[in-house]
């Protein structure tokens, strides 16, 4: 399973070395998509009402297929993973057909998700939603016909999960606007968004630019699906439960999904009468991670954002975690960074602007190069985990080698040489020396260790 535990973790995870990149479409799904994006710019109001052919074409299942087998993941309710299916000669061909028949008959039925917990950095757990494989397939289908549409409606405010964005554009936006004197900043959290989302007014949302009946009813059955929950003790069957509201977290369509809904906050922000005209205010989001900056942060601003979320959304604000940062007095943390402002060393009595790794972030970081190197790492073969750790080290990199790397790199390069260390002197009661003349450090590296150095890993 992807280790994707919050929205954070999740841009920092879509930096990762090694991750498979998005295949090309074929013509005739890529010509499709370009038409479907020209009408929605063209007219605004357009609403789509034939999309149901594109979606159950044979060329939009078979790049649906591969999309989502090369981004791998766990397996449903139903048990079955990718890497099987790649292995049976007619595995992938055979679900495909399935499907198309089942979608063409409109006896497609999606199983129940199965529910996951993994663990969050407070202790606490996050939910996912493991739609099964081949249902993942036709949540794909219908994101490539829904995308290019939404896309054409999508403000330039929204950076997360969105094709030709991303979370080090979205970090960019921050630092300009804070160089530009918005160092007052609303910090927002929503509690449980993704669990959150009413469904009434989300499906409200889709039928503004499609009114296809029959993919409007792949998505209720989505948004319907049982949720099966994992039980309480081993010897208990598992407990299923039906929820009126939510899109499952680790579902194929609910980042689109999500991402519709808050558009709407996006568009009244942005309208004549919103914040972004009569407060000068700038709105950074990262799916449902958002800052409002602005010069100064009334009691007017705070209001109306609360006021749509909430009140006209319908969604709720995590009031423990959400507050008002003045950055040029405290840290402001997004998406894995820290902004602040620091003693110039050129300037004296001055101070500059500096966007470095969270302390949240490092952390994280050496948390995940312990469980690599943990005691069950000694019976992995020593080339085995330095590839596992080259690779955990080149995606952190890959992220975090902007701004002001120096002192986080560094950090992470001596806990990590510590850590194979002290991993290569318990994989055996003989203890582990490095070769006559050469420092054990020099000996990782000529193993092949990668080192952080600059905005990408090196060895």
């Amino acid at each position: 399973m992807n280790e994707k535990r919050s929205t954070t973790e999740q841009a920092e995870a879509g930096s990762q070395a090694g991750q498979p990149a998005k295949r090309l479409l074929p013509p005739r799904v890529a010509a499709l998509r370009q038409k479907l994006a020209q009408k929605a710019k063209q007219e605004p109001r357009f609403r789509f009402y034939s999309l149901y052919g594109g979606v159950m074409d044979q060329d939009t299942l078979a790049a649906a297929w591969a999309r989502v087998s090369s981004n791998g993941g766990a397996p449903g309710v139903d048990g079955v993973r990718i890497e099987e299916l790649l292995r049976r000669e007619d595995g992938a061909s055979k679900l495909l057909q399935e499907l198309r028949q089942e979608l063409k008959d409109k006896t497609y039925r999606p199983k129940p998700v199965r529910r996951v917990y993994i663990p969050k950095a407070n202790g606490k757990q996050r939910p996912l939603g493991i739609p099964t494989v081949k249902d993942r397939v036709a949540q794909m289908a219908v994101l490539l016909i829904l995308e290019p549409i939404f896309e054409a409606d999508f403000q330039d405010c929204s950076y997360g999960f969105r094709p030709g964005r991303s979370a080090h554009q979205a970090l960019e936006e921050i630092r300009q606007q804070l160089l530009q004197g918005k160092t007052l900043v609303y910090d927002a959290d929503l509690k449980g968004y993704f669990d959150s989302i009413p469904h009434d007014k989300l499906m409200a949302c889709v039928r503004m630019r499609v009114v296809d009946g029959a993919v409007l009813r792949l998505i209720q059955l989505w948004l319907e699906a049982p949720v099966v929950e994992p039980p309480d003790q081993p010897n208990d069957k598992p407990r299923i439960t039906r929820n009126g509201k939510g899109t499952p977290q680790g579902g194929v369509i609910s980042p689109l999904l999500a991402n519709i809904y808050l558009h709407w906050f996006d568009k009244v922000f942005h309208s004549a009468k919103g914040p972004a005209h009569w407060a000068n205010a700038r709105l950074v989001r990262y799916a449902d991670d958002f800052v409002v900056l602005a010069r100064y942060q009334s009691e007017q601003l705070r209001e109306y954002i609360e006021g749509k979320l909430e009140g006209w959304l319908g969604l709720e604000i995590n009031r423990e975690k959400t507050k008002v940062v003045n950055v040029r007095e405290q840290s402001l943390d997004f998406l894995g960074y820290s902004f602040f402002y620091v003693n110039s060393r050129v300037i004296p009595g001055t101070k500059v602007l500096s966007m470095r790794p969270s302390k949240k972030a490092v952390q994280r970081q050496k948390e995940a190069l312990r469980r690599l190197t943990g005691r069950q790492s000694n019976c992995v073969p020593v080339p085995e985990l330095i590839g596992r750790i080259n690779r955990q080290m080149r995606g952190w990199g890959n992220y975090f080698g902007h701004g002001y790397w120096k002192d986080a790199f560094s950090e992470i390069n001596e806990h990590v040489q510590t850590r194979m260390r002290t991993h290569l002197r318990n994989r055996s009661q003989r203890a582990y020396r490095a070769p006559a003349g050469t420092t054990l450090y020099a000996h990782l590296r000529q193993l092949g260790l990668t080192l952080l150095r600059g905005s990408v890993s090196v060895k």
